[in-house]
């Protein structure tokens, strides 16, 4: 019978030594289960200025401004003027824009000037992205246009 509990013995202790690894796997494949899950919630959504911000900066686009015309149309809350250093640069610098807003879950409702490239906009509701070459910047002056300062906008209401 000694032999018995012995092996009884071995065996208790054998379950028990093979049931921790498993504890711990069972922990390990819940902490990874959060991690997933935690991995797998959407982030917050980046602002459409930020995700245009960023496409202009990536594709190296000159003199950016960005004029909050909101108490001055109500087409659009913001422009953003940007230059291309040729009508190529301008037209990549535009499909950049619409791709990385496409990516961010932004659509554009139009693109206009993609042939010429002399100047391309692209409106995306709250926000109107016009892209140009310098001289053409320079000719339209679309700053000097909407670009107030407060105190013209209190003596305007």
């Amino acid at each position: 019978m000694p032999v018995n509990k012995t092996n009884a013995t071995e065996t208790t202790k054998t379950k028990k030594k093979k049931a921790a690894p498993r504890r711990i796997k069972a922990g390990a494949k819940a902490a990874d289960k959060r991690k997933a899950a935690v991995a797998s919630q959407p982030a917050a959504k980046p602002s459409l200025k930020a995700v245009v911000a960023d496409a202009l900066a990536d594709m190296k686009a000159l003199a950016v401004t960005v004029l909050d015309v909101r108490g001055l149309t109500d087409v659009t809350d913001f422009m953003i003027i940007a230059s291309g250093t040729s009508d190529r640069h301008v037209r990549s610098v535009a499909q950049r824009v619409v791709e990385k807003t496409k990516e961010a879950g932004f659509r554009p409702h139009g693109v206009e000037g993609q042939q010429d490239s002399d100047w391309v906009l692209i409106d995306l509701n709250e926000l109107i992205v016009h892209v140009m070459l310098p001289r053409v910047r320079e000719f339209y002056g679309l700053e000097k246009l909407w670009d107030i300062t407060a105190t013209k906008r209190a003596a305007r209401a």
